[in-house]
């Protein structure tokens, strides 16, 4: 069982405001959608989510499986059941991807440690799955990867950590159409009634590869709009434009 609850949310950055009373609930087996403008507030609150210390939250709750995670480090979100897919994931010259990967394996699973052999059988086939060569796993975490590499690289993290509820911001952007199937194949793999998933994307392209439950509209900090895989074939034909009325309402369904 993995739920997200998000209740009134405001976040600043600094003395900036960004998000301004988010109401978000995802419910145990959901994949959900996020999309809207540039500059709205969607990879603040993917990093809020998470526990980024740079958002601070001055209102609101964060909720996972019922327990109050508003005030938890990033570190223990992780150890929860959460995993953030990063929009620009950060090269790490001096530990091996395998490395990194077992280590945050080991470090979730705290007195129990993953044993290396059977760790390193499942890490080639999920290798193989995402189309991924097997030297990838000895070379720097995500050094030299190209942007598409990197992309599938976080999505060999999640299968290999196998969250509860992940958050995959702008997973799909700078991938061509072969790495944006593998990604959505990866994806698709991770669906079950023990997982949750918020998707940030800006383009419908990706849901037509993984169908989300639910598609949100976030303008203005917060969210506008909401409804099924329809709404973002909608905004694919008319843009943001005749949303913009309603940033000064309230949160719709």
């Amino acid at each position: 069982m993995s739920t997200l609850l998000i209740k009134d949310l405001k976040v600043v950055a600094g003395e900036e405001p960004i998000l301004n009373g988010v109401n978000l609930e995802i419910k145990a087996g959901e994949v959900h959608a996020l999309m809207g403008p540039n500059g709205t507030g969607k990879s603040t609150l993917s990093e809020t989510i998470m526990g980024n210390p740079l958002y601070q939250i001055v209102e609101g709750q964060i909720f996972l499986d019922g327990q109050d995670i508003t005030t938890m480090s990033v570190d223990e979100r992780a150890r929860a059941g959460m995993f953030l897919a990063m929009q620009y994931p950060t090269e790490v010259v001096g530990i091996s991807n395998a490395d990194f990967i077992h280590a945050a394996l080991n470090a979730r699973n705290g007195n129990q440690p993953v044993a290396i052999l059977p760790f390193l059988n499942e890490l080639k086939q999920q290798m193989d799955f995402l189309e991924i060569d097997e030297d990838y796993a000895d070379r720097g975490l995500n050094a030299d990867f190209s942007g598409g590499e990197k992309k599938r690289n976080e999505i060999l993290q999640m299968m290999m950590l196998k969250p509860s509820f992940a958050i995959l911001d702008e997973i799909d952007s700078g991938l061509d159409i072969d790495a944006l199937q593998i990604v959505a194949k990866g994806i698709n793999a991770m669906r079950s009634d023990e997982f949750s998933c918020l998707m940030v994307t800006h383009y419908q392209r990706l849901l037509n590869y993984v169908v989300p439950d639910v598609v949100h509209i976030m303008m203005g900090g917060k969210i506008v709009k909401t409804g099924g895989p329809e709404l973002a074939q909608e905004l694919e034909k008319t843009g943001y434009a005749d949303l913009s009325g309603a940033v000064e309402g309230s949160d719709n369904d």
